[in-house]
């Protein structure tokens, strides 16, 4: 089987490697904005299919498309647009719990299967100055929460309850049994 996955991820392009899955990289734009009364897993599951749908694949070709984002008080935390932005979603998280959501969806031709993984994530309660210097840092600000769990921000997850992976963009076990099935 020949995997394309339809993402320009860097962690994404990781996950599947240390998991020795062998894959190509295609990408295209897609718009990513929700769509009205829109439910978290609903987002995620259709941008997923959205992003499998929007590449070129031949036949033979089984192409992955997935989302992440975070979810918490069910508002979707997307990527910071800037530093302010980043600092008042990891206010937003500090002390707190949320949930963080990955859409998978694979394409073969015109079958398709899409799936979603659940993770709870808990957050150590933040300074303000703990938040500066890490927003400072820049690693908030292309990160769906303003965090990356594998980054700086892992000293301030206390614990979490579902897929490590799931966090960082890929639940790669959903996805090999996905994969399996498929």
């Amino acid at each position: 089987m020949v995997l394309v996955l339809a993402s320009q991820s860097p962690r994404r392009a990781e996950i599947l490697r240390q998991a020795g899955v062998s894959f190509t990289i295609r990408f295209a734009s897609v718009d990513e904005t929700p769509l009205p009364q829109e439910k978290p897993e609903e987002y995620v599951r259709r941008l997923a299919e959205v992003k499998a749908w929007a590449v070129q694949a031949a036949p033979h070709e089984t192409v992955l498309g997935a989302d992440t984002t975070v979810v918490i008080d069910g508002r979707m935390l997307f990527k910071p647009d800037h530093a302010a932005d980043a600092r008042l979603m990891l206010e937003t998280l500090s002390g707190r719990c949320h949930q963080v959501l990955t859409g998978i969806c694979l394409r073969r031709g015109n079958k398709r299967i899409c799936d979603c993984a659940a993770t709870q994530v808990w957050f150590a309660a933040m300074t303000a100055q703990e938040i500066d210097e890490y927003v400072a840092s820049g690693e908030p600000m292309d990160k769906a929460g303003a965090y990356a769990i594998q980054g700086l921000a892992s000293k301030f997850i206390e614990r979490i309850d579902g897929c490590y992976f799931n966090v960082v963009g890929l639940p790669i076990a959903l996805l090999y049994k996905t994969l399996k099935y498929f």
